[in-house]
């Protein structure tokens, strides 16, 4: 098994997730963070340290986010390994309660 990064974290991109994450699994969108689901290592470590509750195992995924499996494994490859804090998004404390974000994700 192994976590991902669900519709939360689009257009807000907090990174606490990364400064815990003891294999550097976490890869660096545009507007988002993705797991690589070949890396992690499912710790869950990372599950508590995000401010908008993005991050969930892939068996407890929501239904309406099940997509995002797929989103994870499939932009993982294609994005650059993060593995310190940065700052948030500027607009992130905008963002991070609003739902159903999937068509502002820059891929």
């Amino acid at each position: 098994m192994t976590h991902v990064v669900t519709d939360s974290c689009i257009r807000c991109k907090y990174t606490d997730c990364v400064d815990v994450c003891p294999v550097d699994c976490f890869r660096e969108g545009p507007n988002m963070l993705v797991i690589d689901p070949d890396e992690c290592i499912d710790c869950a470590v990372c599950i508590p340290e995000c401010p908008v509750n993005a991050i969930f195992a892939e068996e407890d995924v929501p239904a309406n986010q099940i997509g995002f499996v797929k989103i994870n494994a499939e932009l993982a490859p294609a994005w650059k390994t993060i593995t310190k804090r940065k700052a948030a998004l500027d607009d992130a404390e905008e963002w991070k309660d609003k739902t159903g974000k999937l068509s502002e994700l820059i891929r």
